[in-house]
């Protein structure tokens, strides 16, 4: 079976469909994340660069097996403290391995993150976190598996969830769609949804939520899709 295209209502089921599939094509996905890291590290790097000492806490939203970003952030710096999330309990099982793999942690009591890594693995919407608990927050391709009622209200909590001073990084396709259904991605049991708003419509909402965007930028991914790459500060530092 090959690749097929659909629009339509929401899925029932949407988020239990979308961790069916990302369990399924878990290894196959982490694989292509490997070969095609490069736009994401060097947005990553450039954000490294704006940070302090005391920034010292980061989620990401979305963080799969962690490659390249956990990889990264704790190679940077001992002091990193991260809380990585994702729908995938497959994907977060290869983040553990990896990296304890890797000697970037230890085993830890909960296995692969010891007092450094968090892992959360579930709905990012159901995530809850009192204001001010993360210097960064962090999202990559992930935002756009959401319907785009719940993007609008994710933006907003992850501004809040910034202390002032930090920095909200996350990309957003930067045509408008809605409803998408690919079946057959990444391989026979790979089933994907995506929506958009669009580009000028993302950056109406960051701004809406009262961050500073010192980074603006559209770059073509390696799969030849345009994204919209976005660096907001929250004010107040």
């Amino acid at each position: 079976m090959g690749l097929e295209t659909t629009r339509d209502t929401v899925p029932e089921n949407l988020k239990s469909r979308l961790k069916e599939s990302y369990d399924a094509i878990a290894e196959r996905y982490t694989e292509w994340s490997t070969r095609t890291a490069d736009i994401r590290v060097g947005y990553l790097e450039r954000l490294l660069a704006l940070l302090s000492p005391e920034h010292k806490d980061i989620l990401e939203i979305g963080c799969g097996a962690g490659i390249p970003t956990t990889e990264k952030l704790l190679a940077h710096s001992p002091e990193l403290r991260i809380t990585a999330n994702d729908l995938s309990s497959s994907q977060i099982v290869l983040g553990r391995r990896r990296l304890v793999g890797q000697g970037l942690v230890g085993p830890g009591p909960g296995g692969g993150g010891g007092d450094r890594v968090t892992w959360i693995e579930g709905d990012m919407m159901q995530l809850d976190f009192p204001a001010g608990s993360f210097d960064v927050v962090l999202g990559f391709y992930t935002i756009q598996h959401l319907p785009r009622d719940e993007q609008r209200v994710m933006i907003g909590r992850v501004a809040r969830w910034l202390r002032p001073g930090g920095y909200l990084l996350i990309n957003f396709p930067t045509e408008e769609d809605d409803n998408v259904v690919m079946t057959g991605w990444m391989g026979e049991k790979g089933w994907v949804y995506y929506s958009a708003w669009g580009a000028e419509k993302y950056r109406q909402i960051v701004k809406e939520t009262g961050l500073e965007v010192i980074v603006d930028e559209v770059k073509q991914d390696n799969v030849k899709a345009e994204f919209l790459w976005i660096v907001g500060k929250k004010p107040g530092a």
